[in-house]
């Protein structure tokens, strides 16, 4: 979001941006080294306060959770998966259970997305197989393509210099080959030196 332009593609170089996300950061400034990525803490009125008082010009905010407080009027753009791959899982909503509460699982079987569990499973198992955390810059972002669960993954150095992508896609429709997809594309980032970046 910002004051005074509508997108990234907007921004000037040398123009100031505040994300809290190391994923966000090394894949902004991979897309224009001349970006000054700065970070962003306090919770979001205290972040809106500092993009209104000029320390930004623009901030990079979670969509979902702006629209929730009563902000979205306030969401310039909405950053497309094309422009920034997002993390393994984001914006996927789990309910968990005790497994052996078979009342409770199929209580909650109609609120199951398949195609969600799916794809996030996928995710999951590629930054687990790369051992991801909120202090690596690493992606992940599955879809559904032509019946094939098609996943796009990341890596990266937090300055951007070093930009790892890959891409695989599966037939299968179960969790177990979700799973196996998300390993695979990661065993390949591994054999192409991603724990050298991640490390």
């Amino acid at each position: 979001m910002s004051n005074h332009f509508l997108d990234l593609a907007g921004l000037p170089g040398g123009a100031r941006i505040g994300t809290s996300s190391l994923r966000r950061e090394a894949q902004l400034r991979e897309r224009d080294p001349l970006l000054r990525i700065e970070p962003l803490r306090g919770n979001v009125n205290t972040r809106l306060r500092k993009l209104d008082e000029g320390q930004y010009d623009a901030i990079i905010l979670a969509a979902a959770g702006l629209k929730r407080l009563g902000f979205a009027k306030r969401i310039a753009s909405l950053l497309d998966p094309e422009e920034s791959l997002p993390a393994a899982g984001q914006g996927a909503l789990a309910i968990e259970c005790r497994a052996d509460r078979a009342d409770v699982i199929a209580a909650l079987a109609p609120l199951v997305d398949r195609e969600t569990t799916l794809a996030t499973t996928a995710e999951r198992a590629f930054a687990g197989e790369l051992s991801g955390s909120c202090h690596t810059p690493l992606a992940a972002h599955a879809v559904f393509r032509h019946r094939e669960l098609w996943l796009r993954g990341l890596v990266a150095s937090r300055d951007g210099a070093e930009v790892m992508r890959g891409e695989k896609s599966a037939a299968g429709t179960d969790v177990a080959a979700a799973d196996a997809l998300g390993r695979v594309l990661a065993g390949e980032f591994l054999a192409r030196g991603a724990a050298r970046i991640l490390a």
